[in-house]
């Protein structure tokens, strides 16, 4: 069934799409409310002297008044206002003001575009996206069919899906994209976009897998696993694959799980093919230290509670000399303790927080596998986490979180 539009007297209508040019000309927007502050934020990065005229804003839009992106007149509207403008947006909730602000425009030959009635308008606002410098606009007269086309068109070009890849002039390079923890949506889009446009992907075992299979048949796939204390490409090896397929002439994406320079050697690759000559883009991925336990119900900041977090790696013991982390310090905080690749190590990891002054009782969590349909969460205690990990049989990849922000959100132990 499709619903019906909301603006019938727009149907038949025809419009001529074109794209203004703002920069530097004044644009006058008539009311501060939502469908202004939804806006105007296009408005600014088009680089239009806006000028808001309005007794009260959102709090959204004082901010951009506050920040000078626009100028705020607080106060009505008055005949006049319109005055050397080039674009109008009228968004009150007042007709009378409404058929004012749109009749001076009449009379100076100013295009006006009016929120709440598209037919007595002179202009329509498109729903837009944007893609890699490209602006899609959707105008159908139909603001939800315009928004819905919009996304999916918008979509298409982000995913690859509807892809224009043939007519993109791809420098050949390399791009670090982080792919988050683990889910695949969890990608940034811009990710998503340059995995799409690449001709050897060199994929780290941690990263999103199911992400993989969307590659077109063209696009060659390196492993570059590293497993836990098993089978792993040297990362000298991972480098030359880099340059060697870049200098080849292709675009490589180095795909990566959570974020490329949290634990993820994104530094080393760097380096090695700028030395090498090779442009490098990096894309930030969602780091597992913080989207793990988001997901699995822990925040590692809470209001009263802490004012810190820290994420250590824990793939080397407290005593092995090769540790560059002072475990007494961190011992001695009341923070959040967030601890990454540990698994093999909490025993000892325990043991020596204990010693420096954290109490044994200390909430602990583990989350195994953290935002992929076979997450899991070990709830337990510092004293008792190496036992808990050993006796469920906890293997890589799993995020350890230590303190009080493991129960915060838990109704059982939720203070008024």
């Amino acid at each position: 069934m499709t619903a019906p539009n909301p603006h019938p007297s727009t149907e038949g209508r025809t419009p001529y799409p074109v794209g203004l040019l703002l920069t530097g000309r004044r644009v006058v927007v008539v009311g501060g409310g939502q469908v202004a502050q939804r806006r105007l934020p296009a408005l600014i990065a088009a680089g239009a002297r806006v000028e808001l005229i309005s007794p009260t804003t959102t709090p959204a839009v004082q901010a951009m008044a506050d920040a000078g992106e626009i100028d705020w007149q607080q106060r009505g509207y008055a005949d006049g206002d319109l005055a050397e403008a080039w674009y109008v947006l009228v968004a009150t909730d007042d007709h009378a003001v409404n058929e004012a602000v749109s009749a001076e425009a009449e009379r100076r030959r100013v295009f006006c575009a009016r929120s709440d009635d598209a037919a007595v308008a002179t202009a329509w606002t498109p729903a837009t996206g944007h893609d890699e410098g490209t602006t899609v606009a959707v105008l159908t007269g139909d603001p939800r069919h315009s928004a819905a086309l919009r996304t999916t068109i918008v979509e298409g070009l982000r995913d690859g899906s509807l892809s224009a890849r043939q007519y993109r002039q791809r420098t050949a390079g390399v791009a670090l994209v982080g792919g988050g923890p683990g889910d695949p949506d969890l990608i940034t889009v811009r990710g998503r976009r340059l995995l799409a446009d690449a001709d050897v992907v060199v994929a780290d075992r941690l990263a999103p897998r199911e992400l993989l299979a969307e590659l077109p048949p063209h696009v060659e796939v390196v492993d570059a696993s590293k497993i836990p204390y098993g089978r792993a490409m040297a990362q000298e090896a991972i480098n030359r694959t880099l340059i060697e397929h870049a200098k080849a002439g292709r675009f490589v994406v180095r795909l990566k799980g959570g974020d490329p320079y949290v634990y993820g050697r994104g530094g080393e690759e760097l380096l090695a093919c700028a030395e090498a000559g090779i442009p490098v883009t990096v894309v930030p991925g969602i780091s597992s230290s913080i989207s793990v336990p988001a997901a699995a119900g822990i925040p590692v900041t809470h209001r009263g509670m802490t004012h810190e977090f820290t994420v250590v790696s824990g793939h080397v013991a407290p005593e092995d000399p090769r540790s560059l982390v002072n475990w007494e310090a961190l011992a001695g905080m009341t923070g959040t303790l967030v601890l990454l690749m540990a698994v093999e190590r909490i025993g000892a990891i325990a043991a020596r927080l204990i010693a420096g002054g954290r109490a044994a009782s200390t909430p602990v969590a583990v989350v195994q596998e953290g935002t992929t349909a076979t997450q899991r969460r070990l709830d337990t205690t510092l004293g008792t986490v190496a036992d808990t990990v050993a006796a469920q049989g906890v293997r890589p990849p799993a995020v350890i979180v230590v303190g009080d922000v493991v129960h915060v959100l838990d109704p059982a132990t939720r203070t008024a």
